[in-house]
């Protein structure tokens, strides 16, 4: 089975990430859960993509960085499921959140959406 392809996240970035998660859940619009972050990416409606690194098997999100890059979405990776459920306000962990509507936090989107363009081309 072929290994899920993973960059490092710099701490620094991924403090980012979550603190944007917290913003956007208190006045914008997200997509939890695996299945509703692909619909919303296969529409082109999402607007960056977060992946939790423990999800096991890693077989049920290695889909999303195929598809998210198909359609020109940004992705990144985030440590733990259950941070990513914490930041997007539920009780569980989820495996993975689109965020669709930055409410209040499109200057905070805008800069992680930059820094990622260059951690992936290797800057």
């Amino acid at each position: 089975m072929a290994d899920l392809v993973k960059f490092e996240v710099p701490a620094k970035l991924n403090e980012k990430q979550l603190s944007l998660l917290e913003k956007v859940k208190k006045n914008g619009k997200i997509k939890i859960g695996v299945n509703e972050v692909t619909k919303a990416v296969e529409r082109g409606k999402a607007k960056i993509v977060f992946i939790a690194q423990d999800v096991s098997p890693p077989e049920i999100v290695m889909h999303l960085p195929l598809i998210c890059n198909e359609k020109r979405i940004p992705f990144s990776y985030l440590p733990t499921k259950k941070e990513l459920g914490e930041k997007a306000g539920i009780e569980v962990g989820t495996a993975s959140i689109a965020i669709m509507d930055e409410g209040e936090a499109k200057k905070e989107l805008k800069e992680i959406t930059e820094n990622l363009t260059k951690l992936n081309k290797g800057e």
